[in-house]
């Protein structure tokens, strides 16, 4: 597998620090409303990632934490009368629900920033004790001078980003790249700290989180959308600089953005009305969890990817182009009886695969499929099928469809289908027309043909 990594600027064989397991860490929502589309990009892409390491033998460690501390947060729970857990859990619940419909694994591990308060004031101490962190009325801010790296992974100079840094209100920062890792508090949930009662600042978060669920300062993978790179993830860089002496992954992996219809959105400038006309849950519940992954896969992950009526309806074309060969195969199969074998066209999988490991380039991958049904489609025209054949080609096509997320439906017949299915073929042979529509109607309501 090659990956294009935002810290070197260039595509890397992924070689696992401990071999043959592969750790992977990807930043999560701040739950504090449903997800909306360009929340759903980097889920799907980063389950096709870890169903291509998986499907090639390698065992995943997947991690994806769950942001349940912020001003949107709270205000949400003030607004509504509620404890800030009861906002968090409803949309955890409504993210999962997302993440289930497009076909995409749960995290083997999940963790929410108030169930690791304990280990991020522990981590924020550490950068006070050596000067890499300042206090100032109960306020805590990482120093960025203390990194000479800074900078490093989003490929910017500091002296550059302090030209451009817009005039900093706030007096107490020593510099106004400066940024918070912990702040007093005056509403809402809060923790006691060494500094203050107060919360922590959303950099420090997923670095201690990483920390405390892999137990190491390194990991293979760190993935995010591309609006993630900088700040948030230069921030988390910097803190495992200073102490720990790594950039935190070896690989950093970004999504690109989506557009709407042409034009870039970001959730920091949708308003809300624009935000509830791109939930994922409606455009799911609307097209169909397969139809919305397809399209989220369409597109290299590193490239915008345009979400409009005419890119959604030619998801649809493709999968029923898809899912009808495969309905046919495993129709015949099972008029004939045919005992499924676990083996699969070889050749094909490689093609597919050897797209996927170039740089996850589900485009070309997707191409492969089509090459798939296409010789499907030829191996069912024929008078005698070569149910070897056509099993080898079914199983291939299972193997992609699952590494890129997609849920083929799967239909058994019944003796009564099959017996049905005969009297068509017989009434036709017989010149029945009228039987045969008959047989036809029926075939096609149970979703046979």
């Amino acid at each position: 597998m090659k990956l294009y990594n935002s810290y070197s600027l260039q595509l890397e064989e992924l070689k696992p620090i401990e071999p043959g397991k592969v750790s992977m860490y990807v930043c999560g929502p701040t739950v504090y409303n449903y997800p909306h589309i360009g929340n759903a990009r980097p889920i799907a892409v980063f389950d096709t990632l870890k169903k291509a390491l998986s499907a090639q033998g390698l065992d995943v460690t997947f991690v994806s934490n769950y942001t349940d501390v912020d001003d949107k947060i709270i205000n949400a729970a003030i607004e509504n009368n509620v404890s800030e857990k009861e906002i968090t859990d409803k949309y955890i619940e409504a993210y999962n629900e997302v993440r289930n419909n497009l076909n995409a694994d749960l995290p083997d591990v999940a963790p929410r920033v108030t169930e690791t308060m304990d280990q991020i004031i522990e981590f924020i101490d550490k950068m006070v004790k050596n000067g890499s962190a300042y206090v100032v009325d109960g306020d805590v801010y990482f120093r960025v001078s203390s990194d000479p790296k800074y900078g490093e992974l989003s490929h910017q100079k500091m002296e550059d980003l302090m030209v451009g840094a817009r005039i900093d209100e706030n007096t107490k920062k020593e510099n106004p790249l400066d940024f918070t890792l912990w702040k007093v508090t005056e509403k809402g949930i809060k923790w006691d700290s060494p500094w203050s009662k107060g919360r922590p600042g959303w950099h420090t978060e997923c670095v201690v989180m990483i920390q405390n669920v892999f137990k190491k300062p390194l990991i293979d993978i760190h993935g995010g959308g591309l609006d993630l790179k900088f700040p948030h993830h230069e921030n988390e860089v910097a803190q495992c600089e200073v102490c720990n002496h790594t950039h935190l992954a070896n690989m950093w992996v970004h999504n690109g953005m989506i557009n709407v219809d042409g034009a870039k959105v970001s959730k920091s400038t949708m308003t809300e009305e624009q935000k509830s006309k791109l939930w994922a849950k409606d455009l799911i519940a609307h097209h169909g969890g397969n139809t919305i992954r397809w399209v989220l896969i369409s597109a290299h992950y590193r490239a915008p990817l345009n979400l409009s009526d005419e890119t959604i309806d030619t998801a649809k074309k493709e999968l029923t182009k898809i899912q009808s060969a495969y309905k046919q195969a495993i129709v015949k199969l099972q008029l004939v009886n045919f005992k499924n074998v676990d083996s699969y066209d070889e050749d094909l999988w490689t093609k597919f695969i050897d797209e996927i490991n170039d740089d996850l380039n589900t485009p070309n991958a997707i191409a492969q499929v089509f090459e798939t049904v296409k010789i499907l489609n030829q191996s069912l025209r024929v008078r005698e099928i070569d149910e070897n054949k056509v099993a080898s080609l079914v199983n291939a096509l299972e193997k992609m469809m699952y590494v890129l997320g997609i849920k083929l439906d799967h239909i058994t017949l019944s003796d009564a289908d099959k017996a049905t299915y005969q009297k068509w073929q017989d009434a036709k042979k017989e010149k029945d027309f009228a039987k045969a529509d008959e047989y036809r109607t029926i075939l096609q309501d149970k979703g046979i043909l």
